[in-house]
């Protein structure tokens, strides 16, 4: 029969041909056996020659079937945790980087990490290495016990929340349920790894979810050494990217976002996020939170839940604001205002003074007609309701959002997260730089430390960076303000002498025309102080070195917030509160620097420029947003890909299609939340005299969370997922506005409308007793007398009447105190006094009242989260005292049988005496 052993190795032999020939052939469609995925991990002792032919034969002929879209090693078993890239050069730096990646690789298999690298000659430009990184099972549930992850432990008793009565109606916006809920609820408690039994392990590879594992890789990355510089230690993957040492690391995608993956891959969350999330014609439906917390965590998704919950509160702000805009609409041609300044036996008589020195002429009021009407639009009684309302309404909105956040908290297992196991760790750069080091006064461990006199120029620096810049914008804004006062002559002499113009001079008068263009050239400056402001802000921040994560953020949110204030809402804030105020009176003007004079409002007011303003501002910042998020990084990947290979996407490995892609980058989530927080200011600050801000912003939030979603699900690498229990320091901002926001519209409507003087009139200087509001126009203009203008002032043209009006309560030129201020004027002044500070206490009123009525955390929220732990806290109970109960039988058992034997010992010893 021959030797056993010599025909064993030839059945092995055999065994070992026939798997390569299906794995050359494409015959083998089944898993791997344990023992087959033994050999081909090298865990039999075979040969080390034939098993790396074999993996060379197996790379050879199916790397176009295997590595496609596989999110797995060569040996189709490991998953694919994290991916490091780098290309060699030939600088002199080229051994440096080198030696520094081959420490930093070796370190980071000795934390048990496993790394295989793709030669560049398998990539499509022939010039990138990839390493791909392997958590395995024990590195896995070491970190996890270090970070604190919560895993299940046993699934939820506690059914689910009561929908009310009506919430079929709601079938439609809802998606399906293995989409809204894919993981049934469990109760949780954080990894250890002596109670592994305890929880629900039934497939190792599949127990930490995707997002976990490449948090807890770039935990290692991040704090892992690759050398000794400078006698400093240096370590960090970032600091390698800094250096070009790597060129990139990011997790993997785990499969196309156009086609769900085949097995063995797992399932594509990404494919199903695209169908359900990031598609434009799903703009009615809900969002899959639970899914994107899995994929992206929960700091990502915790965005998307404010943003979400922000459109859906910003739907009531629209229908109401709509409603008050449709008031105006239907009841424009009853406002007596502009009815008497279109009438031309009325407004046409009027002659008005010129609104500039020596080239503007005097004019007619009805030639303001048509912007008298359209300023009723949004200058109306409705805008009082409306302002109080949007007071209220940004009330109900923050405590109606502290209730869902509390609710997501318990969802989402963040119930007991602390910041400091992210936010407030040391970052590598602080670490790296420090050179002293100080004793911690809590945990009494030599921490590393930096002396205030280090940072001392620093500090000194952003601060004047800052200032400065918030400077700059000012000027900008008086810049635009002296183009406006500079223009308007222009504008008006031009106008005047076009007889081809005559035309348009009914609805583009020189006013609108200097506002129009005044407020576009104001949103270009915006763009382009705001581009560079946000380079500027991230390299001042880097130079302060801040100890944590959290100071980084802190500083960085202060600059860029400040500085986005002033930016955007400084013209606004110069319309509504400044422009019109300071001008003085025909004889007596006021002038800017001495050479221009200030600007007028529109006999109607102030509003509807303020209107203008914000609407190019806000809807112009909207739509620039939208196509630059949209447009920018999809025309960088396309031209990444094409600058780096000719073949088809569909053609090349998954890491190398996510390497072609945009990097999030760890500032991505800190600009979407700065851009809702702006537009917030949009919507509360100046919504008096905009009710229509809320629709725009809503419309333009509904194709926001499309967009966001399809970048980060196509366009952009899969971001690391992280952490967040809130949308913490936002959450105080948007507080602060709210505040401000109650004393800004009561300005308003008291200085910038024309609310306060129509009811002045209406109730203690009208004498029609039928029409109350007859003669309110002559009654606001007073009267000037043309001989009585300064050399410098008047038109040089003689006109043959002898007066002109102009907006303001004066005394005529015949009373003995003429052109001082009159009994109307301290009336009027006396009632927007009193309106605001009765507007105000009666908003505060009511937002505490409703801050105090309704509770942080909602009533079943606090019952699940008791019922939650109690439950956590007795099977935790019951583990232990089965795992005791367990160890005191085994040695109980074993105590018998010592005793058994030493019986028997004492038994043997009487026999034999």
């Amino acid at each position: 029969m021959g030797d056993p052993d010599v025909l064993e190795m030839v059945q092995e032999e055999e065994r070992i041909s026939n798997i390569e020939t299906e794995y050359i052939f494409g015959m083998n469609e089944q898993p791997l056996s344990s023992r087959e995925t033994s050999f081909l991990i090298g865990e039999e002792p075979v040969s080390a020659k034939r098993f790396n032919l074999f993996l060379r034969r197996r790379l050879m002929f199916k790397k176009d079937e295997q590595s496609k879209d596989s999110i797995f090693f060569r040996d189709g078993i490991r998953q694919i945790d994290f991916v490091l890239s780098y290309v060699d050069d030939m600088k002199k730096e080229a051994d440096f980087k080198a030696e520094r990646r081959k420490e930093f690789e070796q370190n980071l298999r000795k934390t048990g990490l496993e790394l295989e690298v793709e030669d560049k000659r398998n990539s499509e430009d022939g010039r990138t290495y990839f390493v791909k990184i392997h958590a395995p099972w024990e590195v896995l549930v070491t970190y996890a016990e270090v970070l604190g992850i919560k895993m299940p432990i046993q699934e939820s008793d506690i059914p689910p929340a009561e929908t009310f009565p009506f919430s079929y109606m709601l079938g439609p916006l809802k998606l399906p349920k293995n989409v809204r809920h894919p993981r049934p609820e469990y109760f949780t408690a954080q990894f250890t790894r002596h109670r592994q039994e305890l929880f629900l392990i039934e497939d190792e590879s599949s127990f930490f979810p995707s997002s976990s594992r490449n948090r807890i890789v770039y935990y290692i990355l991040s704090r892992c050494p690759f050398g000794v510089e400078d006698g400093k230690k240096k370590f960090g993957i970032e600091r390698l990217l800094t250096s070009n040492t790597y060129s990139s690391a990011y997790p993997l995608h785990d499969g196309q976002y156009w086609k769900p993956s085949e097995p063995p891959n797992p399932v594509n969350e990404r494919y199903v996020l695209c169908q359900n999330w990031a598609r434009f014609s799903y703009f009615y439906k809900e969002q899959p939170l639970d899914l994107v917390r899995n994929y992206f965590g929960e700091k990502i998704a915790m965005y998307f839940v404010f943003l979400g919950f922000y459109t859906e509160m910003l739907s009531f702000a629209a229908i109401v604001g709509l409603a008050c805009f449709i008031y105006g609409l239907l009841s424009m041609d009853g406002n007596s205002s502009s009815t008497e300044i279109c009438d031309p036996m009325i407004g046409g008589q009027i002659i008005m003074c010129p609104l500039c020195d020596l080239v503007c002429d005097y004019w007619r009021l009805n030639t303001t007609c048509l912007a008298s009407k359209i300023s009723y639009l949004f200058d109306n009684e409705s805008t009082v309701f409306f302002a109080i309302f949007m007071g209220i309404w940004v009330t109900l909105f923050l405590e109606f959002w502290k209730q869902r956040q509390a609710r997501m908290e318990y969802e989402w297992d963040l119930v007991d997260f602390e910041e400091e196991q992210q936010q407030l760790q040391l970052r590598p750069e602080f670490e790296a730089m420090c050179k002293h080091r100080k004793m911690n006064a809590v945990t009494k461990e030599m921490e590393p430390y930096m002396p205030l006199c280090s940072r001392l120029p620093w500090y000194f620096l952003s601060g004047a960076t800052v200032t400065l810049w918030m400077a700059l914008v000012i000027a900008c804004m008086v810049a635009v303000i002296v183009y406006r006062l500079s223009v308007f002559a222009t504008f008006a002499s031009f106008m005047e002498s076009e007889a081809s113009l005559k035309h348009v001079k009914s609805f583009l008068t020189p006013q609108i025309t200097t506002s129009l263009t005044g407020s576009c050239l104001n949103f270009i400056i915006i763009l382009i102080l705001n581009f560079f402001y946000e380079k500027i802000s991230a390299w001042i921040t880097k130079m302060e070195i801040p100890r944590t994560y959290q100071e980084y953020e802190s500083s960085l949110t202060l600059k860029m917030f400040l500085f986005q204030f002033v930016n955007f809402y400084s013209s606004c804030f110069y319309v509504a509160f400044f422009k019109g105020k300071f001008v003085g009176y025909p004889g007596k003007y006021t002038y800017i620097f001495n050479v221009w004079r200030s600007e007028e409002c529109d006999p109607g007011g102030c509003l509807i420029e303020l209107t203008t303003q914000l609407t190019i501002i806000m809807t112009g910042k909207q739509i620039f947003g939208n196509i630059k998020e949209a447009i920018y990084p999809m025309v960088l990947n396309w031209w990444r890909r094409r600058k780096a290979r000719t073949n088809s996407e569909k053609l090349y490995s998954r890491w190398e299609q996510d390497h072609d892609l945009e990097t999030f980058g760890s500032l991505g989530l800190f600009y979407e939340y700065l851009e809702t927080v702006i537009q917030f200011g949009f919507v509360t600050l100046f919504v008096a005299s905009f009710p229509l801000a809320p629709l725009l912003a809503l419309l333009n939030n509904i194709i926001e969370i499309r967009v966001d979603a399809w970048k980060l699900t196509t366009q952009y690498r899969r971001p690391v997922a992280a952490k967040a229990h809130s949308i913490g320091v936002w959450q105080d901002i948007l507080y602060g506005m709210t505040v401000l926001s109650v004393a800004t519209n009561a300005f308003i409507v008291a200085f910038t409308s024309d609310i306060i003087p129509r009811l002045v009139y209406y109730y203690a200087y009208s004498k029609d007793a039928t029409e109350p509001m007859k003669g309110y126009v002559n009654d606001s203009l007073s009267t000037f007398l043309i001989a009585d203008f300064p050399n410098h002032t008047a038109p040089w043209e003689k006109r043959d009447f002898t007066t002109c009006r102009y907006r303001d309560y004066r005394y005529p030129p015949d009373h003995e105190q003429k052109y001082f201020h009159n009994m109307q004027y301290w009336h009027v002044l006396a009632a927007k006094m009193t309106f605001i500070i009765v507007m105000e206490h009666v908003v505060f009123l009511v937002k505490f009242l409703l801050a105090w009525m309704i509770p942080d955390v909602p009533k079943d929220v606090l019952d699940r989260i008791k019922r939650e732990k109690l439950m956590t806290i007795k099977i935790l109970h019951d583990f232990e005292l089965n795992k005791l109960k367990e160890n005191l039988r085994i040695n109980s058992s074993e105590l018998a049988k010592q005793v058994i034997i030493q019986e028997n010992k004492v038994q043997l010893a009487k026999s034999a005496v």
